[in-house]
């Protein structure tokens, strides 16, 4: 059974050229995905699109939110990644998730959101303290709006305070950070597989 992921950088850059330490967090998660048979369909920079503010799944005229929303539902795995802006997920990373909120009303005859059956990780990059910050944030946000989290659902990494060293500028990637990114590839393709076969049943409404 063919699994799909798809990718949220949720860095404040636009693509233009410039490259992204969050791109090659995301980067390192998928080709353990791709070591368990997931077919990946792209990462979406967020920055290089108009996602109009709301908590709707279309704020109108302009919004590039209702293409973004089919193309990321139409995988079974979400890898969320954003950088660690003042010890907190990027703006962008929040405006992804208050769009998502319209999940909430837009549920189908047995209460279950268009989420639901859905399994979403994060990435997390930065050069300070505060990815665990970061994790419960988006935790809590990814599942309030449906998504299904996996054991371990993130891998991070942060330099040390106040210094300038990138995650994309290291000579090579840290084992742990490795060896966490196999893990949670592990997990999420394992739970994805097992949820594509058998969805959440949901109540109906008259139960």
């Amino acid at each position: 059974m063919a699994l799909t992921a798809i990718a949220l950088n949720c860095t404040l850059k636009a693509s233009d050229g410039e490259s992204s330490s969050t791109d090659k967090m995301i980067g390192l998660l998928v080709s353990e995905l791709k070591k368990k048979d997931v077919d990946f369909a792209g990462t979406i920079r967020v920055a290089d699109y108009n996602v109009k503010p709301g908590v709707t799944s279309d704020e109108g005229e302009g919004d590039d939110w209702p293409e973004l929303r089919r193309r990321i539902l139409a995988a079974d795995i979400l890898i969320f990644g954003t950088p660690i802006w003042l010890g907190q997920p990027s703006s962008i990373a929040k405006r992804v998730t208050e769009r998502m909120d319209a999940f909430l009303s837009e549920t189908d005859e047995k209460g279950r959101m268009p989420s639901y059956g859905k399994v979403a990780v994060v990435a997390v990059v930065g050069n300070e303290d505060g990815a665990h910050h970061v994790s419960a944030e988006l935790f809590q946000a990814l599942n309030d709006m449906g998504w299904t989290l996996p054991a371990g659902a993130v891998c991070y990494w942060v330099g040390e305070a106040m210094g300038k060293t990138d995650f994309q500028d290291l000579p090579q990637i840290p084992e742990k950070v490795s060896s966490t990114a196999a893990m949670v590839a592990s997990n999420t393709a394992h739970l994805a597989g097992m949820l594509k076969e058998r969805q959440y049943p949901g109540v109906a409404s008259d139960e």
